[in-house]
């Protein structure tokens, strides 16, 4: 398969396969040995709405059409999926585009943003201009699911299928995993990706051009659950987001501001519901004096 030069990509679809392979050697019981390894491949994707480059995310190079209807739909450069008029995905040597065309009031709100990211693997708001530009307040939930407490074996289901979706784990040991499940916990829908947030941007992309209802199951993530994944979930109205590891304290907060559910640590036999408690407020520091300096020798 050709690919065209770094400086003219070419407007093409072309499928990466997000492994890459190399040679290497490996070292085990005192011995080594030459080896082929599987790795998850890591590639600078723009995302250009009418013609302003307005991200760069370093993402698997795999289902980037869902990824940049997801991306621009979690944080809130549209409204909705058909507000995205056109798409190209336009692929170089070692980079990508995906070319947006979206509506003109959508761009215009873009343009005042003025925000220029450059994303990095496990990285939300490289770039942003000033702490001020920080959207945390949430949207609320507006058809919540039953109590977490009824749901365990729902949270189970999922963490016992999750892996034999997880195709580029299983290969490369490098990637999360985003999942939809459905109510009762069975795994519909995993999209993988070097970045967590980047996963589940392609997951909620694919939900939005499939008109998926986001308010009917929940999300699964491989990951530790920080703010960014939260607010993307609710700005998505989705009720419930599940982690195999566990939260921040920001994302705690925005779940519980958002009336959404949050469980981390979820395990085939439990999990930990962090949204179903009341916060409570730090330690206050201990004031300590520091010691004084030794006298100097006479």
């Amino acid at each position: 398969m050709q690919q065209a030069s770094a400086t003219a990509p070419s407007c093409v679809s072309l499928e990466r396969p997000g492994v890459v392979e190399f040679d290497i050697v490996r070292h085990q019981d005192g011995q080594a040995f030459g080896a082929r390894d599987e790795v998850a491949e890591e590639f600078p994707v723009a995302l250009v709405y009418n013609g302003i480059s307005h991200a760069v995310m370093m993402a698997t190079p795999r289902d980037l059409e869902e990824f940049a209807v997801g991306f621009s739909l979690t944080e809130g450069i549209v409204g909705c999926a058909s507000e995205i008029h056109d798409l190209e995905v336009c692929f170089a040597e070692d980079s990508a585009e995906v070319r947006l065309s979206i509506a003109q009031p959508a761009f215009l709100k873009l343009k005042e943003r003025r925000r220029a990211l450059a994303g990095r693997t496990g990285c939300g708001v490289c770039g942003i201009e000033s702490i001020a530009l920080l959207d945390l307040a949430p949207e609320r939930i507006t058809r919540p699911l039953a109590p977490l407490a009824a749901g365990g074996a729902a949270l189970g289901r999922a963490a016992r299928e999750l892996l034999r979706h997880q195709e580029l784990m299983c290969r490369t040991g490098g990637v999360h995993a985003a999942a939809w499940c459905a109510a009762d916990g069975a795994v519909l829908k995993v999209f993988e990706d070097v970045g967590r947030h980047n996963g589940m941007d392609k997951l909620i992309g694919h939900l939005a051009l499939r008109r998926i209802a986001m308010q009917d199951g929940f999300v699964f993530l491989s990951s530790r659950a920080s703010y960014e994944l939260v607010r993307k979930a609710a700005r998505m109205n989705i009720p419930l987001l599940a982690t195999i590891s566990a939260p921040t304290s920001l994302a705690i907060n925005i779940a519980r501001q958002a009336g959404m559910q949050l469980a981390s640590f979820c395990r085939r036999d439990g999990f930990v519901d962090y949204t179903a408690g009341q916060a409570r407020p730090p330690a206050p520091l201990a004031c300590v004096k520091p010691a004084a300096p030794p006298a100097p020798p006479r």
